[in-house]
């Protein structure tokens, strides 16, 4: 059984996990972009001890360094990013809060789409990190799982608060205290990814579906329901049902949660696993009722109103997608630069509207009713209190607890 990382590449169940992501998961090239259309804006989108468990890294470890600075004489900036991630001009080229920023600071940005997947990236850019040499990149968004990974091996440098006044101030309270960046030190969010319970009411006919219990044991619902192919949404959504929390949970709880899906499995009641492609089969009924990811929902359901949503008493899942700066960035002051300018209230409304996902900035609401109101008031962008307090996030896993539990994942959705 694979159960350690090896040197010159991924396990296999990692290669798996990176393939589900590329084909049909989060990093599917259509996961933030497939519901644009082409004329324009489509408006309406556990403690620290859990790190430390961790244990030392096997995948080449090297020391955190700075690098030496050039952005005082090199107005410039490189920022690597998911598709379809940043608002777009009329032209379809152009990324006004890209050009705003520019023009105040005099620093060009080149930005630059080419994760596709946070494994996928991690293998582009590993040999550089290791050597302790520059990635090319001064800004890169990576999802909090892979950031924890990148903070733990000492890949990403610590950012100079004085420069992140907005952030600082900013960014809302159910981003901050993660497990593997307490203080954001390393990091500032990106936008928030909520894991919910869609369904048609049509398909359902008008039955509201807002459990774990009912997605995996109505039978009313056999052969309709549709789970995520991403094991950290699909099994923190069950496990938050079975009352466990998915920030402290052990592997015998793993285990259980893996087992209970099973036992969905095997009495056919799961049509398939997905990724945003659920879209497609929920519009149609062929999918009465599924987990989904909160951004693809904003859009869809414009034009759908037989779409619902529902978050479970039990809770729901968080992920985040997060800012960093590579060790030996050349441009680390332009960098923080950037992502304070970001956490501006009008700028962070301009990014919300855009992609539709949760926005992390605090004073945003009144900046997003100008866009829209519907917007402003949709807690799927702005969670409200009562939403905030059922978030919860999956835990930062060791090497070992990845391979293992995505085996078992693989095992399970037949991937």
């Amino acid at each position: 059984m694979e159960r350690h990382h090896r040197p010159d590449g991924l396990t296999r169940p990692q290669r798996e996990a990176m393939l589900r992501s590329l084909t049909n998961g989060r990093g599917a090239l259509s996961r933030r972009s497939m519901l644009r259309t082409a004329g324009g804006l489509a408006l309406g989108t556990a403690g620290a001890g859990a790190l430390a468990g961790c244990g030392a890294p096997v995948e080449g470890q090297s020391a955190r360094s700075d690098g030496e600075d050039h952005s005082g004489e090199e107005k410039a900036v490189k920022f690597s990013n998911w598709l379809g991630y940043i608002d777009v001009g009329e032209d379809r080229k152009s990324h006004p809060t890209l050009d705003t920023f520019r023009r105040r600071t005099g620093i060009k940005v080149t930005y630059t789409e080419d994760i596709n997947s946070n494994l996928e990236f991690y293998e582009k850019i590993k040999p550089r990190l290791t050597a302790g040499r520059d990635t090319g990149r001064d800004l890169i968004c990576l999802t909090d799982w892979m950031a924890a990974r990148f903070v733990r091996n000492g890949w990403v440098q610590k950012l100079n608060v004085s420069n992140l006044p907005n952030a600082y101030a900013n960014l809302s309270a159910q981003f901050r205290g993660l497990d593997w960046d307490p203080a954001r030190v390393y990091s500032y969010a990106w936008t928030g990814i909520f894991a919910v319970i869609a369904y048609n009411d049509k398909a359902t006919d008008g039955r509201k579906v807002d459990s774990m219990e009912q997605l995996l044991e109505d039978s009313r619902l056999k052969g309709r329901i549709g789970l995520l192919t991403e094991m950290r949404d699909t099994v923190g959504m069950t496990l938050l049902d079975m009352s466990l929390r998915p920030e402290q949970f052990t592997t015998d709880d793993y285990d259980s949660a893996i087992a209970r899906l099973q036992r969905a499995v095997d009495r056919g009641q799961v049509r398939r696993f997905t990724g945003n492609d659920y879209i497609d089969d929920l519009k149609k009924g062929r999918i009465a009722a599924c987990l989904a990811w909160a951004g693809d929902l904003v859009q869809l359901q414009a034009d759908h109103p037989e779409i619902k949503f529902a978050i479970p008493d039990a809770g729901y899942m968080t992920s985040t997608d997060n800012l960093l700066i590579p060790n030996k960035a050349r441009h680390k002051e332009n960098a923080e630069r950037l992502i304070d300018y970001f956490y501006e209230p009008k700028v962070a409304a301009r990014l919300a509207a855009w992609i539709n996902y949760v926005c992390p900035v605090d004073g945003v609401r009144e900046e997003l009713e100008q866009i829209d109101p519907d917007l402003a008031d949709n807690p799927l962008i702005l969670p409200d209190e009562e939403m905030t307090e059922k978030s919860h996030t999956f835990r930062s896993l060791s090497q070992d607890e990845e391979t293992e539990y995505e085996k078992k994942f693989s095992r399970l959705i037949g991937a």
